[in-house]
């Protein structure tokens, strides 16, 4: 059996799930409680050393790393996920990697906190997270085409990175009206059931 170790509004588990979710795959859930800090404990650094969600177990391994599990789930179900293109996988890649490696470390919790905490009252967490997704989805707008998808004419990695990120976008009140290109893409994804059902308000976890 599939097992996910996961938390509700990790973006990283978010993408996996998405990706569970288009393999068309059943799997458990492990809740992996980051604000009782469980990330961290003896247990899950057995699984992770990292300490951090998601882990993967499937086909007799675990894994680690969203992008890296979600670029095996399809090599390995065939999601079609990436382009057959060498060049075209790289741009697919540019566009997964401005959101998972660019935006999303410097807005990870344990970043932001710190942050925010050594800054002697000059930075919120909000101020923090808008300034920080704001930039990033401006040159994400500015690298899609305009179509109903970030490349090409379906889903691929790139979508599965941006939609937890559009999430966090109106979770920390960012204005998504500065970002038309962007906000089709995802009108267009919400219609799609694996990104609906890894949605974490249908989590029975928040």
């Amino acid at each position: 059996m599939i097992k996910l170790y996961d938390y509700w509004c990790s973006s990283a588990s978010y993408r996996v799930r998405i990706a569970l979710g288009l393999a068309g795959v059943k799997w458990d859930t492990q809740v992996v409680n980051l604000l009782d800090a469980e990330h961290k404990s003896k247990d899950h650094l057995a699984r992770n050393p990292q300490g951090s969600v998601p882990v993967l177990e499937i086909d007799d391994v675990s894994l680690t790393q969203s992008v890296a599990i979600i670029e095996y789930l399809d090599e390995t179900r065939e999601l079609a996920l990436l382009p057959k293109s060498p060049i075209e996988r790289a741009q697919v890649r540019a566009l997964a990697h401005a959101i998972a490696m660019e935006v999303h470390p410097v807005c990870n919790l344990n970043v932001a906190k710190w942050a925010v905490a050594n800054s002697d009252g000059n930075i919120t967490m909000e101020s923090w997270m808008q300034h920080f997704i704001t930039n990033g989805l401006s040159a994400y707008e500015n690298m899609v085409s305009g179509g109903d998808y970030s490349y090409g004419d379906c889903v691929t990695l790139a979508d599965i990175c941006l939609t937890p990120q559009v999430y966090n976008a109106k979770r920390w009140k960012v204005d998504m009206s500065q970002f038309p290109k962007v906000s089709n893409i995802q009108s267009h994804l919400d219609d799609i059931e694996a990104f609906q059902f890894a949605h974490p308000d249908k989590s029975p976890q928040s």
